[in-house]
């Protein structure tokens, strides 16, 4: 039976790994399990966990003879060679009878439609849900209930709740990401392995030094967020408007389950029985000795700052998804000869009939770049929605100055990655004003979409809405996006894969130091408060810039406006290369991350992909009279080929290297 306060149902989900694990933890005090099946979920890397399709129809029979649910994860990002794999397991999972599927990719929401299942679907975490605007449009869609972004706060899903009537569903005990769902990419640009596709190799736990203003400070584990820790909260959570109680941890054995299934669960049934008399201690002792990490309530209740940080033992050194800890980071690879060779090959195979010549587009952080960028004759401007310090963000006056200098080019305002409800209104007001002297915006979340489809500008898909295959790619063009970005971390196969399955315009970014990691966290805190330990000057980047350095690299990370943080390649993405053969097969517009160049760089390099788009057959020579800002060129997720675990992991022989020297900055 399930519990319910003044009316609201509270609902306690409980992870389940194996179905030996199910069977124990369904018969404990929760309302809810949710697992994975055979394929495409998030929890694939290790071997004997999840279920198999018999053991899921078993799972659903058992659970619901009981009064219980049960949720399937599947919540991973499809590659087009997936689709048919997906077409096949929603059937059967259509049969099996499960409450709800736990889903990421929206190609999973339209093949449900398209084959007419019955299926309930609620949103992952990946998701990254975050705005009412979001909830609405996927309320249109047929969503019952989404996963809280893991940087709500319960005000906002308090309100979110009361404005959408949309079931809640919240984080409250487990491991916890640093970064926003969905947009963390270094995992992918440096090993090949998708955090969006449950592959992450974990860097927000290695071991890092911090350098800023030419110091070294003592934050040896600056991304490492404690455990999720919402025991003593029960109240908070219920009148934030949750109605879905998540417990993380299908990895775990059945003995950690069951303890916090337990203690939560009668924690839960206490304040519902006497909610003025709640003991809200009871087992917190037990749950601390039995702790994995150390705790914090995280976002629960605003930005937690270096509270959230985790210095105990599971929390350092570097944990990846396979359970194996590894002494050193590596490095993003260099550009080598071989590689190149084999991206050309499969590129090839992908050969279309050219509709328009390709086009060059610019995102930038300030003016003097947008004029450099236009100066070399890109074709599109991206004015950053997330524009990094010190910069300020574009003004109506500068806007207006580009429009008259822009020419045949275009120029477009960028919205931030993450957008609240007061963002939403900024906006609003900005756009649905007096017109403005743009030629399009560029959405980054779906909210942004809903809200701004009707409002006269043809709208840009940026990166971070993550399409991977043709199907999501056309979901998003069928509301409204005209070009589309490619997911930054699609590997070699299936960015041919996508390119070869779609007629849409495709954007890919080519060259720059895109953000690997997109963050509330402000890593610029621990020069704020610790004291340094050392001098050293940062190597490729100006001293104001903060540094994330390992014994093999250092990222450079930038705040913006908004307080928010982001963490670059510490290589240059570049992929001139390939420009002649990503060009025959349909790529229709270059993007260069010019956002941290001198204008002055950034006008060269637009310059040498213009001469390069004009004439592919000159792509070599136009590449061996480049060099790099940073510390040298990496073909990021184009280095590896996708679907090969042991190759993503950098146990083939790339061959030799081709040595581009750092030019100084």
């Amino acid at each position: 039976m399930a519990r319910y306060f003044n009316g609201k149902e509270v609902e306690l989900l409980a992870p389940v790994g194996t179905f030996e694990i199910f069977k124990e933890v369904i018969q404990a005090n929760c309302d809810a399990v949710y697992f994975g099946g055979p394929s495409l979920n998030m929890r694939l890397m290790r071997k004997g966990y999840n279920f198999t399709r018999e053991e899921i129809v078993e799972a659903a029979r058992i659970a619901h003879s009981l009064g219980k649910k049960v949720y399937v994860t599947v919540n991973n990002l499809l590659n087009e060679n997936e689709l048919d794999e997906a077409r096949d397991y929603l059937q059967f999972l259509d049969s099996a009878g499960p409450d709800a599927l736990i889903v990421q990719d929206f190609a999973i929401l339209e093949l449900i439609k398209e084959m007419n299942l019955s299926l309930k679907v609620h949103s992952s975490v990946m998701m990254n849900v975050h705005n009412t605007e979001m909830v609405r449009a996927l309320q249109d869609m047929g969503v019952t209930r989404v996963v809280a972004s893991r940087e709500m706060d319960l005000k906002n899903t308090r309100y979110l709740q009361a404005a959408t009537g949309i079931e809640i569903e919240y984080f409250v005990h487990g491991d916890m990401c640093s970064v926003h769902g969905a947009n963390c990419y270094f995992s992918s640009m440096v090993f090949g392995m998708s955090s969006n596709r449950g592959k992450c190799m974990k860097p927000c736990r290695w071991d890092y030094r911090i350098k800023k203003d030419g110091y070294v400070y003592p934050a040896e584990y600056p991304l490492a967020v404690k455990d999720m820790y919402m025991y003593e909260n029960i109240p908070e959570l219920i009148h934030g408007g949750i109605t879905s109680f998540k417990i993380e941890g299908r990895m775990r054995d059945t003995e950690f389950v069951l303890m916090l299934v337990n203690a939560y669960g009668d924690a839960i049934d206490r304040y519902i029985a006497d909610p003025i008399g709640f003991e809200r201690t009871r087992d917190s002792k037990l749950l601390f000795e039995n702790r994995k990490r150390d705790f914090s309530t995280a976002y629960a209740f605003g930005r937690p700052g270096l509270s959230n940080i985790n210095k105990r033992y599971e929390g350092t050194g570097k944990f990846y998804s396979t359970g194996k800890v590894f002494s050193t980071p590596t490095a993003e690879r260099e550009l080598s000869e071989k590689r190149v060779a084999d991206i050309r090959g499969k590129l090839a195979e992908v050969r279309k009939p050219s509709k328009a010549s390709a086009e060059v587009s610019v995102h930038v952080n300030n003016v003097a770049q947008a004029k450099a960028a236009l100066a070399a004759g890109a074709d599109h401007i991206y004015l950053s929605g997330d524009v990094f310090e010190p910069d300020h963000a574009f003004t109506r006056a500068e806007i207006n100055e580009l429009a008259e200098i822009k020419g045949k080019a275009k120029i477009y305002l960028c919205l931030p990655r993450m957008m609240d409800e007061l963002q939403f209104e900024m906006y609003e007001g900005l756009i649905a004003g007096e017109r403005l002297p743009i030629d399009g915006i560029m959405v980054t979340n779906l909210g942004a979409i809903h809200k701004f489809a009707n409002a006269g500008y043809p709208l840009i898909g940026d990166f971070n809405l993550n399409v991977y295959n043709r199907i999501s790619a056309d979901f998003y063009h069928r509301l409204g996006v005209e070009r589309l970005t490619a997911s930054m971390e699609l590997p070699l196969n299936d960015l041919a894969a996508l390119l070869d399955h779609t007629e849409l315009s495709i954007e890919a970014i080519v060259h720059g130091s895109p953000a690997m990691m997109y963050m509330e966290h402000d890593l610029y805190e621990n020069t704020e408060v610790f004291q340094p330990i050392g001098e050293e000057e940062n190597h490729f980047v100006s001293n104001n810039i903060l540094v994330m350095k390992t014994d093999k690299g250092e990222n450079p990370v930038y705040r913006d406006v908004y307080g928010r943080c982001h963490l670059m390649m510490a290589k240059e993405l570049n992929l001139m290369p390939v420009a002649r053969e990503l060009i025959e097969a349909g790529l229709s517009v270059f993007r260069i991350e010019g956002a941290t160049y001198k204008p002055e760089q950034l006008q060269q390099i637009v310059s040498v992909y213009k001469a390069a788009i004009a004439n592919p057959d000159t792509a070599e020579e136009r590449f061996a009279e480049m060099n790099p800002v940073y510390a040298g060129y990496t073909l990021g997720a184009l280095q590896f080929d996708g679907g090969d675990i042991g190759k993503s992991r950098g146990m083939e022989d790339m061959g030799p290297e081709v040595k581009k020297e750092p030019a100084s900055v």
